[in-house]
C-alpha cells in the first residue's frame, strides 16, 4: 500500500513539473501563433502554424528582414517583415526597395511580382503616419510580403520595440510546409 502511494506520488509530481515547465517555456521562451490572412503570402499562407521565439529580441535588435509577431492592438497580433531598422531611411519607387537612398532586393517577393503591375506603391518614411526622415531608435517599419493586401507600416506608422512580441522561427503546421524560418 504505502508503496502505491508513493508511485502515485511520483507520478503527480511528475506531471507538475512538466505542467510548470511548458508553462515557463510558453511564457517566456516560445509561442505557438497561427497566420491570419494573406498578408504574408507567398512567404507564409492562412492558417499555417508557426512557432515565435519571444525571447531574442531581448538579447539582440531586429534585422532586416525578420519576421516578427507584435501587439498591433490590445486584442490582434500581426505578422510582418522588419524592413526597416533604426536609423534607416526607406523608400519604394517603381517597385524598388530603396534603403538610405541604395536598392535593395527582396528575394522573397520574386514569386509574387508578375506581369508589368505594380506590387508595392511608391511610398517613402515622410509618406507614413509620424512623418519621420529617418526611423527611430527603438522603433522599425514592417510590411507585410503581399504589399496590396496588407496593413503594415504605411498604415499603422512605426512598430514599437515594446510592441514586438518575438520572431517567426518554424513553421510546424500543415506538416508539407515544416520549415525554419531563414528570413
Amino acid at each position: 500500500m504505502e508503496k502505491r502511494k508513493s508511485e502515485w506520488f511520483e507520478w503527480i509530481k511528475a506531471l507538475l513539473i512538466a505542467f510548470a515547465l511548458i508553462f515557463v517555456v510558453r511564457t517566456f521562451f516560445f509561442a505557438p501563433i497561427v497566420v491570419d490572412g494573406p498578408s504574408m503570402m507567398p512567404t507564409l499562407h492562412d492558417g499555417d502554424q508557426m512557432i515565435i521565439n519571444k525571447i531574442i529580441y531581448d538579447i539582440n535588435e531586429p534585422e532586416r528582414f525578420d519576421i516578427v509577431v507584435f501587439h498591433a492592438s490590445d486584442k490582434k497580433d500581426f505578422i510582418k517583415r522588419v524592413i526597416g531598422v533604426p536609423g534607416d531611411h526607406v523608400a519604394v519607387k517603381n517597385d524598388v526597395l530603396f534603403i538610405n537612398g541604395k536598392k535593395v532586393k527582396e528575394p522573397f517577393l520574386s514569386r509574387m511580382k508578375q506581369g508589368e503591375n505594380t506590387y508595392t506603391d511608391d511610398f517613402k518614411l515622410e509618406d507614413i503616419p509620424g512623418g519621420y526622415k529617418k526611423i527611430p531608435e527603438g522603433y522599425v517599419l514592417v510590411l507585410g510580403d503581399n504589399r496590396g493586401n496588407s496593413t503594415d507600416s504605411r498604415i499603422l506608422g512605426l512598430i514599437s520595440m515594446d510592441q514586438i512580441v518575438g520572431k517567426a522561427s518554424l513553421i510546424y503546421w500543415p506538416f508539407d510546409r515544416l520549415q525554419i524560418m531563414n528570413y
